[in-house]
């Protein structure tokens, strides 16, 4: 029985140097969206306790946990480049797939102040400061939208940064809301506007969450990347020559950006070759982009069991 260990940075045996799926280096945008939002923050809330606006400083707290969002976005990207010891044998890269779950908990939670806020008013209207809003949901609107920029790039590799993405949007869009819900209110005097916008805000913000709160929830299961074809990756295994079964193939993501697979490959009539384990890792890497592959040789046809429902 032959067995082969391979990815795409290792320096030990059977090692392929293929491209690298690293993360993104986003600490520069991480900094400068957790500054630009704090600072933010403290101005609403002291504007809010001068102008007598509750509203006001109820977005406040609100944009008080897009800070946390992104700290914690933050901190798990660091955490998932810290080395591997002999505890966390894989280092603490799945700690953004964590780092995803709380950010679509910590959405879910906005959504559902933002209703409360809204219902509230619907039931005890006050009239709201439509210049107040304006000017204040202005400024929201040129930092929660430049910070949103800063993570568009890496949203749709990287679940962990779409999480601090859709954080930044959603408030880019809920102060987009805020500020023509008041110049609407300004012009009509109608009170109205300001809960129904908000209403049309929670389902938007709702739907992006969904997505992330779904894709970070089968990360966390270890199911099979979207990206990735299983049965295009069993196919690939079986047609290499010399193989005659696949089993025991196992696809999970190692973090938000990573994935891991191992195989048994049945090789009744092939010696272990270094150079095959290579080539096998290689083309895993280069066509499913997958880093990080555990192949084991064997000899005997019958290792390959009825008891083994992923066996061919």
């Amino acid at each position: 029985m032959g067995h082969g260990h391979s990815h795409s940075h290792g320096h030990d045996h059977d090692h392929s140097h293929g491209h690298s799926h690293a993360p993104a280096d986003f600490g520069r945008a991480f900094a400068i969206g957790v500054v630009l939002n704090s600072v933010f923050v403290v101005f609403e809330a002291t504007y809010g306790f001068l102008s007598g606006s509750m509203a006001l400083v109820a977005d406040a707290g609100h944009n008080l946990s897009d800070v946390l969002a992104l700290l914690l976005a933050w901190g798990a990207s660091i955490a998932a480049k810290k080395p591997s010891n002999a505890r966390y044998t894989y280092g603490y890269k799945s700690s953004t797939i964590l780092a995803a779950m709380g950010n679509a908990l910590l959405l879910a939670v906005a959504i559902g102040a933002i209703l409360f806020e809204t219902f509230h008013r619907m039931f005890d209207p006050v009239e709201p400061e439509g210049m107040a809003m304006v000017v204040v949901a202005s400024i929201g609107v040129l930092i929660n939208a430049f910070t949103a920029l800063l993570f568009m790039r890496g949203r749709q590799d990287d679940i962990n940064i779409r999480g601090a993405y859709l954080h930044m949007a959603a408030d880019a869009l809920v102060s987009v809301g805020v500020v023509i819900a008041g110049v609407a209110i300004i012009l009509t005097g109608q009170f109205w506007i300001d809960p129904a916008v908000s209403l049309i805000i929670v389902a938007i913000i709702a739907w992006g969450t969904w997505g992330l709160a779904k894709d970070s929830l089968k990360m966390g299961l270890l199911a099979v990347p979207d990206r990735i074809d299983e049965s295009a990756v069993r196919s690939h295994l079986v047609g290499l020559e010399g193989v005659e079964a696949v089993h025991d193939l196992h696809i999970w993501p190692m973090s938000t950006t990573e994935t891991a697979l191992t195989a048994h490959l049945v090789m009744p009539d092939e010696p272990r070759s270094d150079a095959f384990l290579r080539k096998v890792s290689s083309e895993l890497m280069d066509q499913f982009g997958i880093g990080h592959s555990t192949i084991q040789i064997e000899r005997d046809p019958d290792a390959c069991t009825s008891l083994d429902e992923g066996c061919c």
